[in-house]
């Protein structure tokens, strides 16, 4: 076997001071004053038994916490549980009878302590067995191993020196136990004298199993069948003392030419380490061997890293008693009771002995093995990365930065690799930063930047599309696009934005980069309906400028599922509400403004119940209106300039014309074409108008204010006419008239709307009288027309006619001769019969008074003879009215106030006089009648008549 390396990773450590001991040096307190035959570690204590019976206890300063008698002669073997703090002992005791043997098991509960007079003190003795009895004949022990199964059953070992194995299992403490024994092999030789020198518990799940080791065999014992099942492993074996259980639960075994591991299938792993091996041990994962030199007789411990092939410390020793290890040290207990206590050095002690040897694969195993953070590996990765790299080993020391990513900066890595002449290095690297998922957008740049200066297409292909281009996506899709975009990889840009979903990416690239418009509507008439209006709205003006009429087509489809029939059985509002509205997209068409026309326009025959129906037909007023057919935007404020013109000059400009230098003919075609074009549309606007505003509809279909306006700023009359019709706006429908001239059309529109019984406003009559008294031109034949209207309406006195025409000079006195004569003709005989009426109402007054002064002056003669009420003969009691009406007494019953004939007459003049008081009170219905009457004054004199109207009390004043 070729040497190993040998390093000092552990290191004498200094205990407290024990009993014997000075300096840094230990020794087994003096209190113990007995050979110590056996130890054992655990749960932070030493235990110690002696040759006398006594047990000591130890602390982490090897002082004496406490000792007690465990056995009145010796202490044979003895060992602290892990899971209960307990100690079981076995040793010599006083033979109480000739037929019992004097070995003895005890079991000491640490935990109670009892006073043993003043100055002693002694754990509580759960338990003494005797090892030995009939069944089970004494012979001398030679090894013991005790194991927790579940707490409080305990399984002990008790190897012989005849070959035998008695074990105990049960509940010690309750003496619940079953005794049995194991036997190994006999000898080659044909001896059966074979001692056990080492015992070990393997334990996996409820399966228990028993190494034993003898000097010439080892066997295994399967405890977990009855009766137990032996199996020979080997046959060699091992003195005592050269026997331990690894970590993982192997035997090992020191041997004069090697040590051995073996697992439960036999023979493991063999290192072979000269020397006689007097103790074996294991701890934390290092292999212990104290190996005595024939030819000096001194001995040496070895501590050996089996995973790193490495001697992590070595020193000669004394004479050895006992290997224990507690507190996380090797302790060494001499034949002179001195203590040797070794522990090992810490992980950055260790690697700076190693770094400064330049042993990094060495420090590499050994954190690995030692399961270091993941920090502290990538630590020693980077320094003997940077070893290399200072050796110009670039291709080895990029290996080991490899292994440092997600621990360490990844530019620290990439400020060395940045020359030109490195850049294989830097794109491993990379290419390893972006399988882990742990690349930046900087990082996918760089990495496609070498890519292209490299001109390697294969690896660009594998890093964008992947294996077979179904892996995930590894970078950050943007910076992967730009780079491959500004490098004029377009295909790969395009491959990784359709892979990623990034639709509007994809697009920008066809639109921008390759121009490829078609293959552009291609794809977007195959993505969802809500990816779709995205990209329209983000790439519309492209693709409207260059396939407007194609755009408009998928625009049609997408707002309107006319290509799904199976998503439109109806016009359902929910789903109209689900799919994109025409508003979304008419920002695309800001230089096409005709193919914004003819979208909405087919929009609308398609769609009748839009959520949007009242900005869409905004939208197409605007564009039906306006005079030049521009991009509709209320907004606007440089007065509805003229953007088509200005387009139409540029291009004329870039093909080497102006518009000054076309000719005539030229020049009045498009004129011509123009002027066509706004009838047209004004044609379109008029239907729109009235179409979505027609008379069963109480709001119209559109923003009135808006489209007032429009007519208004475009000067569209038939518009304006139409609207101010709708909203009553009677007065200016006449104004429009009036500022056109147009005066048979003024008298139309009167005859339209002035006529009362249809609603209409009458007073329009005198508005269009007063327009033709002020205009001063000759206007007899129309004013004769108003006449006989007003006439015949009664809606202005004749003064105000007169006055009214006198301020128009070109017209003359015939034009008003004739109304005037038939008005006073008709005054005069409306005289007449007030007159007639007065003359009548005087005498029927003066009737009245003369009746009331009689009655008030004369006496009244009652002659009637008989009852109004019964028509019998009037006899006494009778009651006379001044009505000239009598009545029994007896027919009139309760009320003999009033007469019955005229009572309820006269009850209905006072209620109509009651009724006439609040109506006088209700100012409302009094102006309500004097606005819709002909002539207010008569309504006036109506209240005054009927004594409605009472004059103003003047209260006197005080002493008159």
């Amino acid at each position: 076997m070729y040497q190993w390396r040998k390093f000092e990773f552990f290191e004498e450590k200094a205990a407290g001071r024990g009993g014997g001991g000075g300096g840094s040096s230990a020794a087994v307190p003096a209190e113990i004053a007995g050979r110590v035959t056996c130890c054992s570690g655990g749960r932070g204590r030493v235990a110690v038994g002696c040759d006398d019976g006594t047990v000591g206890l130890l602390d982490r300063g090897f002082r004496l916490s406490y000792g007690f008698q465990a056995h009145a002669s010796s202490v044979l073997f003895l060992q602290q549980l892990k899971q209960r703090n307990v100690l079981v002992t076995v040793g010599d005791d006083d033979q109480s009878s000739s037929q019992s043997s004097a070995i003895c098991l005890k079991v000491f509960d640490l935990d109670k302590v009892q006073e043993e007079g003043s100055s002693t003190t002694a754990p509580f003795c759960v338990q003494i067995l005797r090892i030995f009895t009939d069944h089970f004949p004494q012979a001398k022990i030679t090894s013991f191993m005790v194991l927790e199964e579940a707490p409080p059953i305990l399984l002990i070992a008790i190897g012989l020196d005849n070959g035998f194995i008695y074990c105990i299992k049960g509940d010690i403490a309750r003496e619940r136990i079953t005794r049995f024994k194991l036997q190994v092999d006999a000898a080659s030789d044909g001896s059966t004298s074979l001692p056990i020198t080492g015992l070990g518990f393997r334990v996996e799940g409820q399966a228990h199993q028993l190494f034993a080791v003898t000097p010439s065999s080892v066997t295994l014992f399967n405890l977990h069948v009855q009766p137990p099942r032996r199996q020979t492993l080997d046959q060699i074996g091992c003195q005592t003392n050269a026997v331990a259980m690894s970590d993982r639960m192997d035997l090992i075994i020191g041997r004069p030419e090697a040590v051995y591991f073996y697992e439960v299938d036999g023979r493991g792993p063999c290192w072979a380490f000269d020397g006689d091996k007097k103790f074996v041990g294991w701890f934390r994962g290092y292999l212990l061997c104290i190996i005595e030199d024939q030819r000096t007789q001194k001995g040496t411990l070895n501590v050996y890293d089996l995973k790193n092939r490495l001697i992590a410390h070595s020193m000669p020793v004394g004479d050895v008693s006992h290997l224990v290890c507690e507190w996380g040290y090797i302790i060494l207990i001499m034949d002179d009771k001195k203590i040797l206590c070794i522990g090992e050095k810490d992980m950055e002690s260790k690697l700076d002995m190693l770094f400064k040897k330049n042993l990094y694969t060495v420090a590499i195993n050994l954190v690995q093995s030692q399961q270091a953070d993941p920090a502290s590996t990538a630590e020693v990765l980077r320094k003997y990365g940077d070893h290399l790299y200072g050796k110009q080993e670039y291709d080895e020391a990029m290996s080991q930065y490899i292994h440092t990513i997600g621990h360490l900066e990844p530019s620290y890595v990439i400020q060395k690799f940045l020359d030109a002449k490195r850049i294989y290095n830097l794109t491993n690297y990379l290419e390893k930063l972006h399988d882990r998922g742990l690349a930046s957008k900087d990082h996918t740049t760089l990495l496609l930047n070498c890519y292209t200066k490299l001109k390697d297409v294969e690896k660009l292909n594998n890093f964008i599309k992947d294996e077979d281009g179904i892996g995930e996506i590894k970078f950050d899709v943007e910076t992967a696009i730009r780079v491959c975009r500004a490098a004029g990889y377009h295909e790969h840009a395009m491959f990784v934005a359709k892979k990623s979903g990034r639709h509007e990416l994809y697009l920008k690239i066809l639109l921008e980069d390759l121009g490829r418009y078609d293959e552009a509507l291609q794809y977007i008439s195959g993505l969802e309906a809500n990816q779709a209006g995205l990209t329209v709205k983000e790439y519309g003006k492209i693709l409207v400028e260059h396939r407007p009429a194609e755009t408009v087509e998928i625009l049609l489809r997408l707002c309107t599922n006319l290509g799904d029939p199976t998503t439109r059985r109806g016009s359902n509002s929910m789903h109209l509400l689900m799919i994109p509205s025409p508003m979304d997209f008419v920002n695309i068409f800001v230089h096409s403004a005709q193919y914004l026309m003819e979208f909405l326009e087919n929009y609308i025959k398609a769609v009748k119940d839009s959520p949007a129906q009242t900005e869409i037909h905004n939208t197409l007023l605007e564009l039906y209106i306006s005079n030049d057919l521009s991009f509709p935007s209320i907004s606007q404020e440089n007065g509805f300039e003229n953007h088509n013109t200005k387009e139409t000059n540029g291009k004329e400009t870039a093909n080497g014309y102006k518009s000054g230098t076309r000719d005539k003919a030229n020049l009045g075609k498009e004129d011509t074409k123009i002027a066509k074009s706004i009838v047209d549309r004004r044609r379109k606007g008029l239907a729109l108008l009235k179409s979505a505003w027609t008379s069963e509809m109480q709001d119209p279909l559109y923003d009135v204010d808006l489209a007032l306006i429009l007519c208004n700023t475009h000067a569209f009359k038939d518009g304006l006419l139409f609207l101010y019709e709708k909203l009553k706006l009677y007065k200016e429908v006449i104004s429009c008239y009036k500022q056109a001239h147009d005066h048979q059309g003024l008298i139309a529109c009167c005859k339209k709307l002035g006529d009362s019984s249809q609603g209409g406003d009458p007073s329009l009559w005198g508005d269009l009288l007063k327009y033709f008294g002020e205009l001063g031109e000759d206007c007899s034949k129309e004013v004769k027309e108003v006449l006989t209207y007003i006439e015949k309406e009664d809606v202005v006195p004749p003064i105000v006619v007169l006055q009214t025409l006198s301020k128009n000079p070109c017209l003359t006195l015939s034009v008003v001769k004739d109304y005037i004569a038939r008005k006073l003709e008709q005054e005069s005989k409306l005289i007449e019969d007030d007159r007639k009426s007065i003359d009548k109402y005087q005498e029927e007054t003066e009737l009245m008074k003369r009746e009331i002064e009689d009655l008030k002056t004369n006496a009244k003669v009652f002659q009637l003879s008989k009852c109004t009420a019964c028509t019998f003969t009037l006899d006494l009691p009778a009651v006379h009215f001044m009505c000239m009406h009598s009545f029994h007494l007896r027919c009139l019953g309760d009320n003999e106030k009033e007469c019955p004939e005229c009572a309820p007459e006269y009850r209905s003049v006072m209620e109509a006089k009651q009724k006439l008081e609040q109506n006088a009170r209700d100012h409302d219905i009094f102006f309500r009648q004097l606005r819709g009457s002909k002539d207010g004054f008569s309504v006036v004199a109506d209240y005054f008549s009927k004594g409605i109207v009472s004059k103003t009390t003047v209260p006197p004043e005080n002493g008159r």
